[in-house]
């Protein structure tokens, strides 16, 4: 009797099952598509959703709305879309590092004019295109930084003196490069000479100060350039200006930051004009660098000679605990934060020079790059928080507590 009633019910089961195979058989088409249409409505339903509850979440409306909806097109982007935006940067990434790396031909014998060579980025520079191959014309201040860089160069390389601030000087170093050139015209001059000191706050300074500086850093490299030019029109040479990181973010008093924006500015304008005629222009922005421009103990005996011929009124305001406080911070940013590789910024002086695409602006060193040149970027809020606690604070400013004004 059970196994009767077991092979019933085992049949019966067996006829349901041929009955949802048959079923199954002749709607399959039909109900692929339902689902597929219903997952679709489903997807849609819920960016709908989502859209909606962004909206209330806001609660926007007018122009808001309408910068909604376009973030809504953005967050719906498929993985796919992703994918290829992702790729699209990567190619055009190393588009732009293979045409960073290419060189121009035939640069042996080639002349290249440097200034400021008797230390420094310049004294290294010169050696260095001295072993590519380049007719070096290096110009020094003085007879010594002449002979010591004669003595450790080759035949082709010479020298010249030149001061900046003296005219008579410049023309007769221009005349000295007409004479080497014989007529082929300068393929790369490189306005590298200046100085920095005196660097204090503006009321220690006089006007002579400023003309120290300014007179060689700015002056003397327009002169120069300005007489030199039909020399590097006539080889659709280059030119690289050495400016810092400090033509970019205005820091210390003194003549130094003016003279390097006005760099900054002279160089962008002189490349516009130049480009018509295949001359191209660089600027190099260095950060902190361990040369002979900055050495403690010049700009300690500046500071000095500063702090010595201020009036009773001024020093009391400022305090004797500033003055050695500033004489530390000095101190440590020249120990601390300068970096002794000068290589950086000679390298990038030469890409500038055997590039055939060399770039405008070059940031040097690792503090220019991740600490002045992004906080020049910054608002001015910040960068004056910022910058206000690099140094000490006036001896009258702490009586009373002021207040940053706010751009607006």
């Amino acid at each position: 009797m059970k196994e009767r009633i077991q092979k019933h019910e085992t049949n019966k089961t067996q006829a349901k099952v041929q009955t949802a195979r048959h079923v199954l058989g002749s709607h399959t088409s039909a109900t692929f598509i339902d689902r597929e249409r219903g997952g679709v409505r489903k997807k849609q339903q819920k960016r709908e959703t989502m859209r909606k509850r962004r909206r209330k979440a806001l609660a926007v409306t007018g122009k808001d709305t309408v910068l909604l909806e376009s973030y809504n097109e953005l967050a719906d982007v498929s993985p796919e879309s992703q994918i290829g935006i992702l790729a699209s940067v990567l190619f055009l990434i190393i588009c732009w590092l293979i045409r960073d790396s290419l060189n121009v031909k035939d640069l042996n014998g080639k002349h290249v004019f440097i200034t400021g060579c008797d230390s420094g980025f310049g004294n290294l520079l010169a050696k260095q295109l001295d072993r590519r191959g380049f007719h070096v014309i290096a110009a020094c201040l003085t007879e010594k930084g002449s002979r010591e860089l004669l003595a450790c160069t080759s035949l082709s390389l010479k020298t010249v003196i030149l001061n900046l601030t003296d005219s008579s000087s410049i023309d007769n170093a221009v005349e000295f490069v007409k004479q080497e050139t014989d007529g082929e015209g300068l393929f790369g001059l490189v306005n590298n000479a200046g100085r920095a000191t005196p660097m204090a706050p503006t009321d220690w300074m006089q006007i002579d100060d400023f003309h120290t500086i300014l007179d060689v850093n700015l002056m003397g490299l327009i002169e120069i350039t300005l007489k030199l030019l039909p020399l590097l029109k006539k080889a659709k040479g280059r030119v690289v200006n050495v400016a810092s990181v400090m033509g970019r973010l205005a820091f210390l008093g003194g003549g130094y930051c003016l003279s390097k924006w006005g760099v900054e500015a002279f160089s962008d304008i002189l490349r516009r004009d130049m480009q018509h005629f295949g001359v191209k222009v660089s600027i190099i922005e260095p950060g902190c660098f361990k040369t002979g421009v900055t050495s403690s103990e010049v700009i300690e005996r500046d500071l000095l000679r500063l702090w010595n011929q201020l009036t009773a009124e001024v020093r009391e305001s400022y305090g004797d605990k500033y003055f050695v406080e500033y004489i530390r911070a000095q101190r440590f940013s020249m120990k601390r934060l300068c970096d002794s590789d000068i290589s950086k910024v000679t390298k990038c002086m030469e890409h500038a020079l055997i590039a055939k695409y060399p770039r405008t602006r070059y940031g040097s060193g690792w503090d220019a790059k991740f600490f002045w040149l992004p906080l020049s970027y910054a608002p001015t809020l910040l960068s004056d928080m910022m910058l206000r606690m690099l140094l000490p604070t006036p001896a009258a400013s702490r009586k009373s507590v002021s207040r940053v004004p706010l751009d607006v």
